[in-house]
């Protein structure tokens, strides 16, 4: 039987400072809980930095990533190497709070995906008007052609259920293999449900973003063919 209730597990390219601050959150809302856990940090192929001594500090779980340093790498070591029945993903920059892990966590029992959503009633994100305005546009382009009933389908903090996430083959390698996950639970699961609670969305705490605007974009409108097409 499976003790491990539920995994957090964070994607990090050259986040030791902000996990240095966000790791003790993350375990400060998880012990107010009182559910198993464990915190996994999917870090590069090799190491850059000072990540893996950050989570030997807080004894929390380092994992390298496997088969390049790809955030949809990421993402797949993530869900390969977590135990939990439920998998919670984070960004590592500090733009998602901890204490909206609950708030995740309450409805997991009842949806497949809950979704930290910034685009309903009560959401919100410090995203600069253009970033903004991309993300609406692309969330609104995936719900329509993919036929995906949610308002903010491209925001990775999310709760999943993990033996689901393990049953559908993910190939993307960038930012937009969260919306090919939802594709993919959205045609496999038999009705399929999302729940989305309003979020506020920060901007991130420390360092320079990793997202590359032009590939953002290029990335984006060849996902959305691809997976339109199959």
């Amino acid at each position: 039987m499976n003790s491990i209730v539920l995994s957090v597990v964070l994607p990090s390219y050259e986040e030791e400072e902000n996990l240095n601050n966000l790791i003790p959150d993350i375990q400060e809302v998880l012990k107010s809980m009182k559910v198993s856990n464990e915190i996994i940090v999917i870090d590069t192929e090799k190491k850059i930095d000072k990540t893996q001594e950050v989570c030997n500090k807080y004894k929390c779980k380092y994992v390298s990533r496997v088969g390049g340093n790809s955030y949809g790498n990421a993402i797949r070591t993530g869900i390969d190497r977590s135990k939990g029945s439920f998998l919670l993903f984070m960004d590592a920059d500090g733009s998602h709070d901890p204490k909206f892990i609950p708030d995740l966590y309450r409805h997991i029992d009842n949806y497949d995906v809950v979704v930290a959503s910034r685009y309903i009633d009560k959401g919100d994100t410090e995203n600069n008007f253009i970033s903004t305005l991309m993300s609406k546009t692309l969330n609104v382009t995936y719900s329509l052609i993919l036929g995906i009933p949610c308002k903010d389908i491209s925001n990775s903090f999310k709760i999943y259920h993990r033996n689901q996430l393990c049953d559908i083959e993910l190939t993307c390698n960038n930012f937009d293999i969260v919306e090919e996950i939802m594709f993919k639970l959205n045609r496999q699961v038999p009705d399929f449900k999302i729940k989305e609670i309003p979020f506020v969305f920060k901007r991130r705490a420390l360092g320079k973003t990793k997202r590359n605007l032009f590939l953002f974009i290029l990335t984006y409108a060849y996902t959305i063919i691809k997976l339109r097409l199959k």
